[in-house]
């Protein structure tokens, strides 16, 4: 059973505890309960579809959020060996918001950049909330430079609300921070793998998202800002706007992959991937091989042009003329 719960998620709290208290009283008994068990585990099921199936844009931007859901550190212990993370931008210092380094991959070397949000308060509040600082976009930025000198593919996982907008990082150079990473992924001559995990916010996460494929958890979002954000400058509330905000952002994986911004949505287990954290590590494991495969058979000048023109493709634009 989960930890926390949303609140459209409540209706499912007392059939899931009926189930582990039906569990632990028949665990060692000579008599059991399954067909009671049966029984409840259908009518969880059939909740569970009912739920989810009919999820606003709102209730996923939440569930991209969920305090239980797994971060970038969970994908990193269970789908990657070997992983040793390098720290620091050379420059002004290191940024724990985002995580970078080595490692292994299905018999691969690899180049691994994500952003961490953190596990508990305390992990939060040392990680800023996966907000980074420019010194956190510079070491993802030399991180990936060393990863072409190497030749080595580039995957990136984004999951932040956005860069983070204090004084001390305007100061540093939050925008050039993000406007060079951008140029660089642009041109860098290694295959560039991103997944989105949970939440992807502005340039915060643009600038680790120039990628050849662009993969993201079903219950995830990526947007040019949040819905909190959008409420607040469109209807001047924050909060009571936040709702009709998620719908009209576009924001969810279908809608993205609609318009063309990302390649491939992966399905996450029933519920949200903090449901079945090693279920959603063996299913975005799969996807992950797949296309690296496909990338790496590909010769470099048509990734290049295959990557400039993906990005070139997005957006709509309708010209007027000049009278």
């Amino acid at each position: 059973m989960v930890k926390h719960y949303l609140e459209f998620e409540k209706p499912l709290i007392e059939l899931e505890r009926e189930i582990e208290n039906l569990k632990r009283f028949s665990s060692g008994k000579a008599f059991h309960f399954q067909d009671q068990l049966k029984h409840l585990e259908e009518k969880l099921h059939r909740l569970e579809r009912e739920i989810f199936s009919n999820l606003t844009g709102w209730q996923i931007t939440q569930l991209a959020r969920h305090i239980d859901r797994p971060k970038a550190s969970h994908y990193i212990q269970w789908m990657f060996e070997n992983f040793i993370e390098l720290h620091g931008d050379r420059n002004y210092g290191d940024d724990p918001a985002i995580i970078g380094g080595i490692a292994k991959f299905k018999g691969r070397a690899v180049t691994l950049i994500a952003h961490q949000k953190g596990v508990d308060a305390k992990e939060m509040a040392y990680r800023n909330f996966g907000m980074p600082h420019p010194e956190g976009y510079r070491k993802a930025f030399r991180l990936m430079k060393m990863a072409e000198v190497f030749r080595k593919p580039v995957l990136t996982m984004i999951d932040t609300p956005g860069a983070f907008p204090g004084v001390g990082a305007e100061e540093r150079g939050q925008a050039e921070a993000i406007a060079r990473n951008l140029k660089m992924m642009v041109m860098l001559r290694v295959p560039i793998l991103t997944m989105v995990i949970g939440e992807g916010g502005s340039g915060g996460a643009l600038a680790i998202g120039v990628g050849d494929r662009i993969l993201m958890l079903e219950h995830s979002i990526y947007s040019v800002i949040s819905p909190e954000g959008c409420a607040a400058i469109l209807w001047k509330d924050g909060e009571k706007g936040k709702e009709m905000a998620a719908e009209s952002l576009k924001l969810t994986a279908p809608d993205l992959y609609q318009l063309g911004v990302i390649d491939e949505i992966v399905k996450e287990p029933l519920g949200g991937a903090h449901r079945d954290p090693k279920g959603m590590v063996r299913t975005l494991e799969e996807v992950m091989e797949r296309h690296l495969r496909e990338l790496e058979k590909m010769d470099l000048e048509e990734l290049l042009t295959l990557r400039y023109e993906k990005f070139r493709r997005m957006g709509a634009f309708i010209d007027q003329g000049k009278g």
